[in-house]
């Protein structure tokens, strides 16, 4: 009696990547060459600029290539190559293959509705620290503690349990996560910071005015902000 065999199914980026290190395991491109810019490898594939960034990041992880932000990116010598399980450091947290946009579109399909019922539920103690987490994050040596703690803080006050656990979740599944880490490192720097906590003023203000539907707005389009800016699209309706 025959068996079915587990199927798997593909990723986008993780497709585009196998196609990119195809060609340079063939010389198409050759150790030190620049790659076609996304633009183009876009249009050659047939693809979204997005999808494709994600890919170049995935094959950066593994040394395939060199991202050089403002520059290009250029093809790695063979030596620099790992498989995404070899590039994690002994006792070093394990990084996940997942890629950023998933996570985004995750987010944004639950944070917003954390944002609203915590216009309805949030006390006044966890509006205080919500606060104090948005008025610390301007200058900050380390302005992501301040940018996690007030996405988790409107989680708690959402009066939801299973809620908050999935934000808290998906917030670990995003430290873990190779690619948007990655990401963060090559476009997320001073100004970024700024941009994000001038998103998190409205939506702070929309809490404390027990405003749900533009709590649920600004915590929306923040996320898409983080997406824009990272040259991700993590819109809701992108694999539909």
């Amino acid at each position: 009696m025959s068996t079915f065999q587990p199927v798997s199914v593909a990723r986008l980026y993780r497709v585009i990547a196998n196609q990119i290190k195809d060609k340079i395991r063939g010389g198409n491109y050759q150790s030190g060459e620049r790659l076609p810019a996304e633009r183009e490898l876009a249009e050659m594939l047939q693809v979204s600029r997005p999808s494709v960034r994600e890919a170049l990041i995935a094959l950066e992880i593994e040394g395939w290539v060199d991202v050089r932000v403002g520059s290009g990116v250029y093809v790695t010598g063979p030596e620099s190559r790992l498989s995404l399980n070899e590039s994690n450091a002994p006792g070093a947290p394990l990084l996940l293959d997942i890629g950023a946009a998933d996570l985004l579109q995750a987010r944004l399909l639950v944070e917003p509705h954390c944002a609203e019922l915590a216009a309805r539920h949030a006390t006044d103690a966890q509006l205080l620290a919500m606060e104090e987490a948005t008025m610390a994050l301007p200058g900050s040596e380390q302005p992501f503690k301040h940018n996690d703690r007030l996405h988790l803080l409107i989680a708690e006050a959402c009066g939801n349990v299973a809620l908050a656990s999935t934000v808290q979740h998906l917030w670990t599944l995003s430290e873990n996560s190779a690619i948007f880490n990655k990401l963060n490192q090559h476009f997320v720097y001073g100004e970024v910071w700024e941009v994000a906590h001038n998103e998190h003023v409205p939506l702070l203000r929309a809490l404390k005015k027990r405003q749900p539907a533009a709590a649920r707005r600004a915590m929306r389009e923040h996320l898409l902000g983080i997406s824009s800016r990272l040259g991700l699209d993590a819109s809701e309706d992108k694999n539909m």
